[in-house]
């Protein structure tokens, strides 16, 4: 193995082993048994295979068939027998290992393929199995919840989300060290400071940032942070200089005002 090649145990080459598909019900019970092992019953029986051969018809295309009945089943209505349907043209395949400790080898040649559905004596178990995974997919998990004297705050549109196309497709900018006065001041949450713009963007339609800066008491680089996603800034024309509220939050205020 120092020379980077892998050693393949090729002991087991010409078994012939079986492939079949199984349902997830069955897989699972496979699983919790082997789970269960232990030194007193290292490999224990997990199910049983039932060869029917019709006498009459030695050669017919369904004088041979296959059963299959597990040897211990979850409660409820968990199928027990099983019909297994044999292919008899599929490509040609061989099985792997790996332990462990990291060995391969070869495990054998599959020699016939299954499907497995559950058997016609267990059709209504296996129906009601159905309906029991249907009927719990249909519940629901969220509930609704009625908020009193909200006055509409979790109504409003969040920033960023109106009409689900993002407002602002800029990354945000780290953060860098406050200076000055801002050192004093502590970030309110950001839902309450958005509140508190929006109730002073009713008081009037346009503000400089060092006018929200003392109106809010927040820190400059974090209020500009939220103006970013609410408000648009004003670059030239009479309220250059200035603030003021995106039209889908401005139209959301004034809908609010007249409500």
């Amino acid at each position: 193995m120092d020379d980077g090649r892998i050693v393949l145990e090729t002991g087991r080459a010409e078994r012939s082993v079986w492939l079949m598909k199984c349902p997830p019900v069955v897989s699972r019970s496979w699983q919790s048994s082997s789970a269960s092992a232990d030194s007193s019953n290292p490999n224990p029986v997990v199910a049983k295979v039932v060869l029917s051969l019709d006498p009459l018809r030695p050669d017919g295309p369904s004088s041979l068939q296959f059963k299959m009945e597990m040897a211990q089943t979850d409660s409820g209505n968990t199928p027990k027998s099983y019909t297994l349907n044999m292919f008899k043209d599929f490509v040609p395949m061989c099985v792997f290992s790996e332990s462990n400790q990291g060995k391969f080898s070869l495990e054998g040649k599959v020699e016939h393929k299954f499907d497995m559905e559950p058997h016609s004596e267990n059709f209504g178990d296996y129906g009601k199995l159905c309906r029991e995974r249907t009927n719990k997919a249909m519940i629901k998990t969220r509930q609704v919840q009625v908020i009193d004297n909200d006055h509409g705050v979790l109504m409003r549109p969040m920033p960023g989300m109106v009409g689900l196309v993002p407002s602002g497709s800029k990354d945000k900018k780290k953060l860098t060290p406050t200076k000055g006065s801002d050192a004093k001041r502590t970030r309110r949450d950001r839902r309450e400071l958005e509140n508190i713009i929006f109730k002073l963007f009713e008081r009037q339609p346009n503000w400089a940032l060092k006018q929200l800066v003392q109106e809010t008491d927040q820190p400059e680089q974090f209020l500009k942070e939220i103006l970013n996603d609410l408000c648009v800034y004003n670059k030239r024309g009479p309220n250059q200089g200035t603030h003021e509220l995106k039209p889908e939050y401005k139209k959301f205020s004034e809908e609010m005002d007249n409500a």
